[in-house]
């Protein structure tokens, strides 16, 4: 199958996606344990999808059946820095200033499965990109993609830890790529500046302490503890705070050539007009983008909430 993989690597670089890499579909039973454990600590929060469907996010072939191998893409979505002094705007994170990832990447993986379909008539293949109960940073560690660094985020050596992963299931067997080594070290930058403490040990998140949980996840109804809001000085939408300080980004962190991920209008947005802002602006300002996950009214919270953080620093 070296011919094929070749030929699919190609392809993948002519579709502009930023790696890719093999592995087969086993999952290690330790990897599993770590997975419960989170779970049982309730550290996915009201994200209760997390908990479904335990059985198909352990067992690939529960999805595809008789698959063989795990194809694992990256896509870079770093549009840059900008400048963050005016207090009456929020920041947005970096993933989500741009067109939605989910409708982005796909298209391209898409595009991906059927060049495998036309070059091994035969196969079966399914696309994911953060939609299915799968275990995407494992994937892309046991491949090689990076390695999954102290903050949570898998990190490359090519480009940091600003990109998406993208997952394609295929009952084609390839040979199977190595996991590289992780480069952290001693380095502990982003447990020290996260404000919640939310990292509570080394690639352990607790959402209920995350910024970007409260800002994202969080139904509208949900309003923001305080021990959140009152520490949070920035982030209207997401948090991009333990990416910000990691070496790896410093050094490594390229601008995305994909163009459907660089909007400077949605870097950084004022917080009175969101506050003044009515349903059918929001829906036609953010009707491509991730910002529309939290709806009008979360993004209003959002804004309440921050205008508060920052006055009362004041």
């Amino acid at each position: 199958m070296k011919n094929i993989k070749d030929e699919i690597i190609k392809k993948s670089i002519e579709l502009g996606i930023s790696d890719i890499k093999f592995t087969s579909i086993e999952i290690e039973q330790a990897a599993i344990t770590r997975y419960q454990h989170w779970i049982d600590s309730k550290f996915h929060s009201s994200m209760h999808y997390l908990e479904n469907n335990f059985e198909k996010r352990t067992n690939v072939q529960l999805i595809l059946e008789q698959a063989k191998t795990v194809i694992v893409c990256a896509l870079n979505y770093y549009p840059g820095d900008y400048s963050t002094n005016n207090k009456d705007f929020g920041k947005v994170s970096r993933y989500a200033q741009g067109k939605d990832y989910h409708i982005t990447f796909k298209n391209k993986l898409a595009l991906l499965a059927e060049f495998l379909q036309e070059i091994s008539p035969n196969s079966n293949s399914k696309v994911y990109v953060d939609t299915g109960a799968i275990f995407e940073r494992y994937f892309a560690e046991k491949a090689g993609i990076g390695w999954q660094g102290k903050n949570g985020n898998i990190i490359s050596p090519k480009i940091g830890s600003y990109f998406f992963i993208g997952i394609i299931i295929t009952d084609v067997e390839f040979e199977t790529d190595l996991p590289i080594k992780n480069h952290c070290g001693t380095c502990n930058l982003c447990l020290q500046i996260c404000p919640t403490q939310a990292i509570v040990s080394p690639k352990i998140i607790d959402s209920n302490k995350c910024i970007a949980f409260w800002t994202i996840e969080a139904k509208p109804y949900q309003e923001i503890p305080s021990t959140i809001a009152d520490k949070n000085q920035d982030w209207l939408f997401g948090c991009d705070i333990c990416q910000e300080v990691c070496p790896w980004n410093k050094k490594f962190a390229k601008v995305t050539q994909i163009q459907d991920f660089i909007n400077p209008n949605n870097s950084l947005i004022s917080l009175t007009d969101i506050i003044q802002m009515e349903q059918e602006e929001f829906s036609l300002k953010f009707k491509d983008s991730p910002i529309k996950r939290t709806k009008l009214e979360g993004l209003k919270r959002n804004a309440f909430a921050l205008i508060h953080s920052k006055n009362s620093k004041t």
